[in-house]
């Protein structure tokens, strides 16, 4: 990667955000939907930057049925990984949260069963009885989950997004749009624990006195599609069938959304035929990492060295159409010298992600060592031998 000639102005590190520019990436890389979707509503994007490969209908708001549980599974693991609650610990199941329909793990009313378990048969069977039986647990009742799930709804920008209840059965004024579902789904990667549960293809939850219910992935493609390990399947007639899909490969992680599909299958062929689409046409692309050397230093002033190295102090990625890199260029911002002393990882200036003339983004150059203030002597002799050398 190429390092552009280093400015002699110094920008601030408020100047430029570590984040994408929301000009530069507001508008989904394709214009068009290139695939010939029978779904509703799609949209396919790459988790880690957020960037929408393409879209449709993306921001109609639909009922999604049991997708819905992902905003369920996600408050879910925040609460364990906030210590709020733990994965052992032992729920009673209420007569309300036993009688759900649809979907459901079958539990017993008064039944006892460990926060994993449920958790387990919410991500793989879509049970509505564990749904609930959670959502009581972590907030009391589901009334003030869903005021939960709606607060972080908005914590999260899903601008039309609205709960009604926990599990995604049949309810007036529920609803989302296709974005607001990637957008919500990309966050269970920051859960490792999802990915425990939601690759499991057949599994079961055991009952008190040896009832057994058998638990099957309603995601196929975690089966049948390599790379597929995760998210949400929906079913409802007035939800049609929905789908939001994950797979990873060389480093990647994609979402595919539909919604509204008519036919059960088709959304899974659909989704992955948008998952395909994007792992054969798009890369992810690193120009810049954290520690890279950037073969670049700065003048110090009155240090116990003359010049210190500069390094990235952060790191970014970007979706690119694979071949398309070699448009990516990096510039420098950095002051002519500073003062003396300066610690490693203190930030000097910045590292400008460039396509053309167009800032993409910024990362902190800083300095790669420590430069300290010289001692007393060392001091006096390098001022004698810069007056000797006429510097």
């Amino acid at each position: 990667m190429r390092i552009m000639k280093p400015f002699t102005a110094f920008l601030t590190a408020t100047a430029l955000s570590l984040l994408p520019s929301a000009a530069v990436f507001a508008q989904p890389m394709e214009q068009s939907v290139p695939l010939n979707l029978t779904s509703p509503a799609a949209l396919l994007m790459e988790a880690s930057t957020g960037r929408v490969i393409f879209e449709k209908n993306a921001d109609e708001r639909r009922p999604v049925a049991s997708v819905t549980k992902v905003m369920t599974i996600l408050l879910t693991l925040e609460a364990i990984d906030d210590g709020r609650i733990a994965a052992d610990d032992v729920v009673t199941v209420s007569p309300h949260a036993s009688g759900m329909g649809g979907s459901q793990a079958f539990l017993d009313a008064g039944g006892r069963y460990p926060v994993s378990e449920l958790l387990k048969s919410v991500i793989i069977a879509s049970a509505n009885d564990s749904a609930v039986a959670l959502a009581e647990y972590i907030s009391g009742a589901e009334e003030a989950f869903v005021r939960r799930m709606n607060q972080r709804a908005g914590e999260l920008g899903l601008e039309n997004t609205n709960f009604v209840n926990c599990t995604g059965l049949p309810a007036q004024g529920h609803y989302m749009s296709a974005r607001d579902v990637a957008l919500l789904s990309r966050e269970l990667d920051a859960h490792p624990l999802y990915y425990q549960y939601s690759t499991i293809w057949m599994d079961e939850i055991r009952h008190s006195g040896g009832r057994i219910t058998q638990l099957t992935n309603t995601n196929r493609l975690v089966r049948f599609y390599p790379g597929c390990d995760g998210y949400k399947t929906g079913s409802t007639n007035e939800a049609r069938y929905c789908m939001a899909a994950t797979a990873k490969k060389d480093g990647m992680r994609l979402i595919a959304v539909v919604l509204g599909n008519p036919a059960g299958q088709t959304r899974f062929n659909e989704a992955r035929a948008m998952l395909e689409y994007g792992f054969a046409g798009y890369q992810l692309f690193s120009p810049v990492r954290e520690g890279d050397s950037l073969g670049l230093s700065l003048a110090i002033r009155l240090g116990g060295s003359d010049e210190v190295p500069v390094v990235s102090g952060g790191s970014y990625s970007l979706l690119l159409r694979k071949g398309e890199q070699g448009d990516i260029t990096l510039n420098a911002a950095l002051p002519e010298s500073i003062a003396a002393p300066v610690k490693k990882g203190e930030q000097v200036g910045e590292i400008r992600i460039m396509r053309g003339d167009s800032v993409l983004a910024s990362v902190p150059a800083v300095a790669g060592e420590t430069v300290e203030l010289p001692g007393m002597l060392h001091s006096l002799l390098r001022i004698r031998d810069r007056f000797m050398l006429g510097n």
